[in-house]
């Protein structure tokens, strides 16, 4: 009994200090914040890329935040556009954690294939975040190039631009986003929480679209009829005007 007792102190002291640690790493980055709210907002943008007009800056020309991540990927843009193309809820997912998206209701599922059914994206296609989410339409789809994704309310626009260099592509995320009428304590929680978590999840997806158009094109190479296949395959029209889910 004293040796159980004993551990189960060690258990709990040694959870305290964890708790107690986490809780002051927490603190150090809310307060050090301002320092590193630029990195965090520009994380793998070049200083150019963070300034320069970019397709849908005109669809919010006042926002409260813009966020611009970049991401080199050793492949060449047909590659990356079929990912981004089929991403949403109920569709290839957004190649997050999709633990953390489902915990929203957002019904993400990140396809590791391309998905032929959603590559046919045109303008004024919709589909909603989970059930209770946002109507994100397809403001501008310009295939291998941009893909301009802005809510329903106006408040947020969601750029994806692709730039090729050479044999590979340079990938440009910038969400402009607009919080009209939000609270005081509302725009702190944004701002100090949703701000880095944004990052987090942002990082993850560009990763994860990185590593996939990387492998299709590893693979195509490896085994060229596996390019003809995904042109042939991408040749299927989709009829209907978008996917609501």
């Amino acid at each position: 009994m004293a040796s159980l007792r004993l551990s189960a102190n060690t258990v709990l002291r040694g959870g305290g200090i964890t708790a107690g640690g986490l809780a002051l790493a927490g603190s150090l980055a809310l307060v050090t914040y301002p320092r590193w709210r630029t990195w965090c907002l520009t994380w793998g943008a070049t200083r150019e890329e963070a300034t320069q007009s970019l397709p849908g800056d005109d669809l919010l020309a006042a926002p409260d935040v813009v966020s611009t991540r970049a991401i080199w990927i050793d492949a060449p843009a047909s590659a990356v556009w079929p990912w981004l193309a089929q991403m949403g809820s109920g569709r290839g997912g957004v190649y997050t954690y999709d633990w953390i998206e489902n915990l929203l209701g957002l019904h993400m599922h990140s396809a590791d294939v391309v998905l032929p059914q959603f590559q046919d994206i045109k303008h004024g296609d919709a589909q909603r975040l989970g059930k209770s989410g946002p109507v994100l339409r397809v403001a501008v789809a310009d295939p291998e190039h941009a893909l301009v994704l802005r809510s329903d309310d106006g408040n947020w626009v969601w750029a994806f631009c692709l730039a090729g260099a050479g044999s590979g592509t340079r990938l440009i995320s910038r969400n402009r986003i607009a919080t009209p009428g939000a609270s005081w304590p509302a725009r702190v929680f944004y701002r100090y929480v949703m701000e880095p978590g944004s990052l987090v999840m942002e990082r993850k997806m560009l990763l994860g679209i990185k590593q996939r158009a990387e492998r299709m094109t590893a693979g195509s190479s490896a085994d060229p009829t596996m390019s003809r296949s995904y042109r042939s395959s991408n040749s299927m029209k989709i009829t209907g005007t978008g996917t609501t889910v």
